[in-house]
């Protein structure tokens, strides 16, 4: 009987899984990516994201490309063509550059005053592993068709359109990389422009959710605590697409005394708080004001109504819908 119920307790530690937290750093984001998602994918046919290469896993979340696996052949950069490297499929320059933070000091500035920052940056929807070289190369080029360049890399099929600051991933991710563009900017409340969209809804439908995009979302909703619903078919992303913005509520806490004070703008966005600029005198609503993300930390002052910040003087932004 006691023998049983070992056998038991190893059965059941084996075949439940391990409950893991959201990262809350970047570093922290390629370590739980290796270790919760992709450990079994270096030999994959999938391989990474952008040419299909297997690779070796080396430390804590780097790899060495296999360049035979792949037909790749180095374009320029000799050290990157044989390293993996985290790819954002959303650049965090694009991101970043919607956020007041990056204004002020730009990355480093971002990752340590804004939590809503931080969260996209280690969101792991948004994380897969690529050849260093086309990481690159690719830089914060949003992405795009490059029809007229010739291939690059040997037998990668991803194009890179220096030219047009654009770069067009190979057929097998594209659907991959438009659903995860579209949670992106759901999530966290981003504008993308009409052609951007356009684009990436055909991707979208021309290259459906594979098996594969399936269980990489389910190792990931197993560590964020939600799905992709791009991916799940909760929501399907429309031209004109009004964003929802859940995550814009950090699950972060707020390091200094000051910003204990304040509430941050994506915190009081999903409270209703108004915000009043002190130099202006302005307010900003949540939601139909541009105006109220921009409002630098140092100057806010937010109130519970309009009627309260016109008590004090303020007045509502002439900008406001």
């Amino acid at each position: 009987m006691k023998k049983l119920l070992s056998v038991l307790t190893l059965t059941i530690c084996v075949i439940t899984p391990a409950f893991s937290s959201p990262p809350s750093t970047f570093s922290e984001a390629k370590v739980i990516a290796k270790q919760k998602i992709y450990l079994d994918q270096a030999n994959s046919a999938m391989g990474e994201l952008y040419c299909g290469c297997k690779w070796t896993w080396v430390g804590k979340s780097g790899g060495r490309i296999d360049p035979e696996s792949c037909g790749y052949q180095t374009r320029k950069q000799q050290s990157r063509a044989e390293r993996t490297e985290w790819e954002h499929i959303v650049p965090a320059w694009t991101f970043g550059h919607q956020r007041q933070c990056w204004q002020n000091g730009g990355r480093e500035h971002c990752e340590n005053d804004d939590p809503v920052f931080a969260a996209m940056e280690a969101d792991l929807f948004n994380l897969y592993p690529s050849v260093g070289e086309v990481n690159g190369d690719r830089s914060n080029f949003n992405y795009g068709m490059a029809s007229g360049v010739a291939p690059q890399y040997g037998q990668c099929k991803t194009k890179v359109d220096f030219n047009q600051r654009a770069a067009e991933p190979r057929d097998e991710v594209k659907g991959l990389v438009a659903r995860t563009t579209f949670y992106m900017f759901d999530r966290y409340s981003l504008s993308m422009s009409r052609q951007q969209q356009q684009l990436l809804m055909a991707w979208d439908k021309q290259h459906p959710v594979t098996a594969w995009e399936k269980e990489r979302d389910r190792r990931i909703t197993a560590i964020m605590g939600h799905s992709n619903p791009f991916v799940t078919g909760d929501r399907s992303w429309t031209q004109g697409y009004k964003t929802i913005g859940d995550g814009l509520v950090s699950p972060f806490p707020v390091k200094t005394s000051q910003a204990a004070a304040q509430p941050t703008l994506a915190s009081a966005a999903a409270t209703g708080v108004i915000i009043g600029n002190r130099n202006s005198h302005l307010y900003h609503l949540p939601e139909g004001c541009p105006g109220y993300k921009q409002v630098s930390a140092k100057n806010q002052v937010s109130f519970n109504s309009e009627t309260e910040a016109q008590a004090q003087g303020y007045r509502k932004a002439g900008n406001c819908k």
